[in-house]
């Protein structure tokens, strides 16, 4: 797993932006390493943030916007009725099943960038209160977005494991190095 993107990162843009987004994924999955899901449940603080819940956000976020890079619906329907459940885990979802789902999300996002003629190529907003009417955003822009929401949540999640169990973020590094078999210097 990358921790850190190497200066000559896969040679090329595209590489670089798939890089630096997955550098941030990984920061969210090892803040859940070696937790239970009803540690993952847990919300250490007024927030309503747990680190389950933020697997399962930055995992359907990147859908979300693949999909709309697509020009298709995305595969969760968020709003205000069911904005709540984004953050959260529900009692039939696991750690694992999120992160499975990601995994695949992860995999589309690579496929759509690899295989976009340009980065340059746009596509439209569909109608938010986040956007002007009529936004076209590129897929460069859409690479900058998502390594910077995960890396916003990436920076959440380690307050929260922190706040949990003490782990740090060095700490699980090491954690994950040692059961890959690798030294993480």
């Amino acid at each position: 797993m990358v921790k850190h993107v190497p200066a000559e990162a896969k040679g090329d843009e595209r590489g670089a932006l798939l890089a630096f987004i997955e550098e941030q994924r990984g920061g969210i999955r090892r803040a859940v390493l070696g937790l239970t899901d009803e540690q993952a449940r847990t919300r250490p603080s007024a927030s309503e943030l747990s680190l389950g819940g933020l697997v399962k956000h930055v995992a359907e976020v990147e859908q979300g916007w693949v999909a709309r890079a697509k020009q298709e619906q995305p595969a969760v329907r968020r709003d205000e009725s069911n904005w709540q459940d984004c953050f959260r885990l529900t009692d039939d979802e696991t750690v694992a099943g999120q992160l499975a789902y990601w995994e695949e999300v992860a995999a589309e996002t690579e496929k759509l960038i690899r295989s976009a003629p340009s980065l340059d190529d746009t596509f439209p907003l569909p109608p938010d209160p986040w956007f002007p009417p009529q936004a076209r955003v590129s897929l460069r822009w859409l690479c900058l977005h998502l390594i910077r929401e995960t890396a916003r949540h990436a920076g959440h999640a380690d307050i929260i494991r922190e706040s949990l169990d003490g782990r740090t973020a060095f700490e699980l590094v090491a954690q994950e190095a040692q059961e890959q078999g690798a030294s993480w210097g």
